[in-house]
Formats: structure tokens, sequence, C-alpha cells
């Protein structure tokens, strides 16, 4: 996570903008946000001792923002949203990893403890209205150009519409 935020700023101290960056920082935030499904592994097999599921959950959804919005959704990838999750996640998994392992070093400096249950505060609300957006950016192309989805009549009988399906995953996003 590093490497991204390195390419974020060196991007924008060499443009001068933060517009486009997503493209500065394309390939390694696939790789390490596909990387991450390692996590739910770890949590099954106890190396983590943290919920398989909630585990699940959020690496799955970033997998799906990551593969199924923004790289199949090219239009979106311009969308200053992107830069807006991509930073929250960014500046997160920085401050985990930091705590995890100064905490395996029986060496936790308050600042890192701190980071890691203070940033949420804005981090949170960073992550999910970026992704929102993002998504909800991605609809006009999904809708004009039927991606991933399929019609009737066919051999299966089956019928999935990818933009209503965008749609129920920002409802997801409510609390309950």
């Amino acid at each position: 996570w590093l490497v991204i935020a390195v390419g974020l700023v060196r991007a924008y101290l060499a443009r001068g903008s933060y517009h486009g960056l997503y493209y500065s920082i394309e390939k390694p935030l696939k790789f390490f946000q596909t990387g991450a499904i390692l996590e739910i592994l770890h949590c099954a097999v106890g190396i983590v001792p943290s919920s398989v599921v909630l585990t699940g959950f959020q690496v799955m959804s970033r997998v799906f923002l990551t593969w199924a919005v923004t790289h199949s959704v090219r239009e979106v990838q311009s969308e200053d949203s992107v830069l807006l999750f991509v930073t929250a996640w960014t500046v997160t998994e920085i401050i985990r990893y930091s705590f995890y392992t100064f905490s395996l070093l029986n060496h936790l400096p308050y600042l890192i403890k701190w980071a890691r249950y203070t940033f949420f505060i804005v981090l949170y609300p960073m992550g999910v209205t970026g992704e929102l957006l993002t998504i909800y950016a991605a609809l006009p192309n999904v809708q004009k150009t039927g991606l991933y989805s399929v019609t009737l009549p066919n051999k299966y009988n089956f019928s999935f519409d990818y933009y209503t399906f965008l749609i129920l995953i920002m409802i997801s996003y409510i609390p309950r």
C-alpha cells in the first residue's frame, strides 16, 4: 500500500493535478487489492483472529469495486470519486499494517495506535462516499452497454441486470 501512496504522490507532483491519478496506480491497486483475498484465508485457518465473514465482505467488496466497477467501466477511472476511495483505502491499510507490524514486535507507538482507532472517523465515510459515487458514475455506461447483463430469451431461461444489481449494491450500503 505504500507503493500506491508513493505512486499517487509522484504522479500528483509530476502532473500538478489530482485528476486522472488512477492510471498511475492501477496495476499495484489491482495487485494488492486482489492479493487481499489471502486475508480471508488467513482468518479461516486461524492465522489472524478476525471474523471470516466480516473480513470476506470487506475484502470482496473492495475486489468487486476494483475489478467489476472501476476496471470494467473505463469511463469512471478518471472520476474524482475513484481517487477518494483509493486514498481512503491506502491510508487505512498503511495504518492497519503498521499497527499489526508494531504489535507483533511488541513495540506499538502511541501515534500508530491513536491513528488506528481515530482516522476511521474520516476515512470510513470518505471511502464509502468514493465507492458509492464511483458506482453511481458507472450506472449510465452499464445501462447503455448492458455490461454483464443477460437478457431473455436464452437457453438457460435466466436473466440478470447488472445495472439493477449495482443499484442494489448501493442500497446495501444503507445501515440497518
